[in-house]
């Protein structure tokens, strides 16, 4: 097992390697973590910047790694009610919840309480097996990509 440490980010570039990292871990500037070769990342990238997918990072010996969401389980909550979808937008958005939105559906972490909450405002919910990818905000920057 070799180790990499990782100080740069990348838009493009062929891969050597994967790592896989859930939506809590793209948002952390320093962490370790282990490529699908078994490789150990200790990344040291500037904070506030969410990893995108497919984007990346280039080790300080050259390597370079992309970087692949991992499957999380989220609740998925969907109308076909664009109010009511907007309506329920609104209520996460003033608690501060991330979401990752689609069109008349969108996925949060599951929460017992939000997903009442969802539920009551007449929408339906259900667990899945997915990579997540919450919206990074109004302010957040980051490179917009769609998945």
């Amino acid at each position: 097992m070799a180790i990499y440490d990782i100080y740069e980010r990348l838009d493009a570039g062929e891969a050597h390697d994967v790592v896989r990292l859930d939506h809590l871990q793209r948002e952390r500037g320093r962490l370790k973590a282990q490529t699908e070769s078994g490789d150990e990342l200790r990344l040291f990238l500037d904070r506030g910047k969410t990893l995108a997918i497919h984007e990346r990072l280039r080790s300080d010996c050259g390597r370079v790694f992309s970087v692949e969401g991992a499957i999380e389980t989220v609740t998925r909550a969907e109308t076909e009610d664009a109010h009511l979808f907007a309506r329920a937008c609104y209520h996460l958005g003033n608690r501060h919840v991330k979401l990752q939105i689609g069109d008349g559906w969108l996925r949060i972490t599951p929460d017992h309480v939000l997903e009442e909450m969802l539920q009551l405002l007449g929408l339906a919910t259900r667990q899945e097996e997915v990579v997540f990818v919450p919206e990074s905000g109004a302010y957040g920057g980051g490179h917009g990509h769609s998945h």
